[in-house]
C-alpha cells in the first residue's frame, strides 16, 4: 500500500486533533505536529487553519459513510434504517468515551460564528445528513410505519437536532444516558399514530 501524501497526513492529523482538542483548542502546530510535519509543511499544503477545518471536516465526513450507508440500505425498512443509523452513530460516541461527541456538531457551535467557509460547510453536511434522513422517513410514512401528521423534513431536523443535542449532554454527563433517551423518545414520538 503507497504512503499516504503529507497532505492526506495532516488532514487525517487535523480530523484528530481538531475533534479532540477542539479548533479554538488547536493551533497549526498541534495539527502538524500530529501528523509528523514542520509547521512549514503544513503551509505548503493549506493557506490557514480554517482551510485545514474544512478539509477535516469533508475527512470526518467520509469516515461517517458507514453510518449513513445505513439510511441507504434498501434491505431494510426505513424506519430500521433509521434506527440502526443512529445506533451506530451512538456506538462510535460510546467508543470515543463520550469525550469528543460529533465533529459536526462541535464545529457548529464553535466557528461558524467565525468562519464563513466553515459555516458553508457545515450546513451542506448538515443538509446531506437531513435530506438522507427525510428520505427514509417519507418511505416510512407512505407504508405506514412512521407517523403521517409531521411533516419528513420536519421529522429529519427534530432527530438530527435532538441526536447532536444528545451528544452533547453525554460529553458533559460522560455517560450514554441522554443517547438512550434519545434513541426511546425518537422511536416513540416517529412511531404510527
Amino acid at each position: 500500500m503507497p504512503r499516504p501524501s503529507l497532505r492526506e497526513q495532516i488532514i487525517d492529523a487535523a480530523v484528530e486533533t481538531l475533534h479532540r482538542q477542539g479548533f479554538n483548542g488547536s493551533s497549526v502546530q498541534d495539527i502538524a505536529e500530529a501528523a509528523g510535519a514542520p509547521k512549514g509543511s503544513f503551509y505548503n499544503h493549506f493557506e490557514s487553519k480554517e482551510e485545514i477545518a474544512v478539509a477535516a471536516l469533508d475527512r470526518y465526513w467520509e469516515r461517517g459513510a458507514s453510518a449513513a450507508a445505513i439510511l441507504e440500505d434498501k434491505r431494510l425498512p426505513p424506519e430500521q434504517r433509521i434506527a440502526r443509523h443512529f445506533a451506530a452513530l451512538n456506538e462510535a460516541v460510546s467508543k470515543g468515551r463520550f469525550q469528543k461527541g460529533c465533529m459536526i456538531g462541535n464545529m457548529s457551535l464553535e466557528i461558524a460564528g467565525q468562519s464563513p467557509k466553515a459555516r458553508a460547510r457545515l450546513a451542506t453536511l448538515f443538509g446531506r445528513w437531513t435530506a438522507a434522513i427525510e428520505s427514509c422517513v417519507k418511505e416510512a410514512q407512505a407504508k405506514g410505519s412512521m407517523r403521517r401528521d409531521v411533516a419528513a423534513r420536519d421529522a429529519a431536523e427534530f432527530l438530527l437536532n435532538a441526536w447532536e443535542g444528545a451528544v452533547l449532554r453525554s460529553k458533559l454527563h460522560r455517560s450514554p444516558g441522554a443517547l438512550a433517551a434519545f434513541e426511546r423518545a425518537a422511536a416513540t414520538l416517529l412511531a404510527p399514530t
